[in-house]
């Protein structure tokens, strides 16, 4: 082939393939473009990815004596809502501590229904007897029908006399012995009142008999309930082997159902103890233990636990450790666990 003729040949084919080739740099060019726009985006998001990765600075640290600190600035105090109360100064008496429960009066008022009508039968005997007695003086009643109604009235007395003493033995002398037994009996079962024995450890050594007491049930952060001296209990509480008392809870507010296990609080004579109150609205549980916080500065708070051996009616009584003064959290206790949890402070 001559020179000339490939020439022709070479041209030719270049102006048949000039769409494809058009075609093939426009391609080219725009991978190029998009190769370098995700590059960019790439780097840019390097030079990102520290700070979006890095997490969260805690709030939680250790202090020097291995105490959890928890360090909130102002503004993120206010958007958990906390809020501090100053520990008010307290006195706490010395107390014998019993353990009770909240009485059925089903038995008791079985003795109480069968003692009215064995007086009731009593009485309309007696009657009887004045009847055949007046009768007798005038000759109009015989001997036998003297001795009969004499009889009568006798086996009712000693049925009034019996179902008194089973009371006495079961109840106590105090118990059987109130002229409102049928009303008292009445406000037991309305829930109205409640019937409360307290048992001393055998051990404790009572000085002189409570005319008051206070007890508490079983509930979390629950008042001290004031009850007024019925009696000694008429019977030693087998599993303690002390000294047991009975007691009335009246009104029963927090309605009270027979069966519930309660502690009991002896007041005894005795120099107070001096210190401080903790709210019950900053006691929070965790663990099977009770704790507050306390704010230490402005902008850290610390853990501490408690002792709710020594209840009063707004909290609990403190000794060691506690000044009244002491900033706790009344408010948003909770959250601050929360965020000791997260940063791995609770032990």
């Amino acid at each position: 082939m001559s020179k000339h003729n490939f020439n022709q040949r070479v041209g030719s084919c270049l102006r048949g393939n000039a769409g494809f080739v058009g075609t093939f740099l426009f391609i080219l060019a725009a991978a190029l473009v998009l190769s370098c726009s995700k590059k960019e985006k790439e780097e840019h998001a390097a030079e990102k990815s520290p700070e979006a990765s890095a997490e969260p600075e805690s709030h939680v640290k250790r202090g020097t004596n291995g105490e959890v600190i928890i360090t909130l600035d102002a503004d993120t105090q206010k958007t958990m809502g906390l809020q501090t109360a100053p520990l008010k100064s307290a006195q706490w008496k010395p107390q014998l501590k019993g353990y009770g429960r909240v009485l059925d009066p089903a038995p008791l008022a079985a003795l109480v229904a069968e003692l009215i009508t064995a007086q009731a039968a009593s009485a309309a005997s007696e009657a009887e007897l004045k009847r055949a007695q007046s009768l007798a003086a005038q000759n109009n009643a015989s001997a036998r029908a003297l001795q009969t109604a004499e009889a009568a009235a006798a086996r009712d007395q000693a049925q009034v006399d019996s179902t008194r003493l089973r009371m006495m033995s079961s109840w106590g002398r105090e118990l059987a012995g109130r002229a409102d037994l049928p009303a008292f009996i009445r406000s037991l079962a309305a829930l109205d009142n409640a019937l409360v024995e307290v048992d001393l450890p055998p051990d404790a050594v009572l000085d002189a008999v409570p005319k008051t007491a206070q007890i508490l049930t079983l509930a979390p952060n629950a008042k001290p309930l004031t009850v007024e001296l019925i009696g000694p209990a008429p019977m030693t509480p087998a599993p303690l082997q002390g000294r047991g008392f009975l007691f009335l809870l009246a009104p029963n507010e927090q309605r009270l159902a027979p069966g519930a296990v309660v502690t009991g609080l002896i007041e005894q004579p005795g120099e107070p103890q001096s210190g401080a109150e903790v709210p019950r609205a900053a006691v929070v549980r965790h663990l099977g233990a009770a704790w507050a916080y306390f704010q230490r500065t402005e902008n850290t708070f610390e853990r501490a636990q408690l002792s709710l051996d020594h209840p009063l009616p707004d909290g609990w009584f403190m000794e060691k450790d506690f000044k009244p003064g002491d900033k706790a959290v009344v408010v948003g206790a909770q959250q601050l666990l929360s965020e000791e949890l997260k940063g791995g402070g609770v032990d």
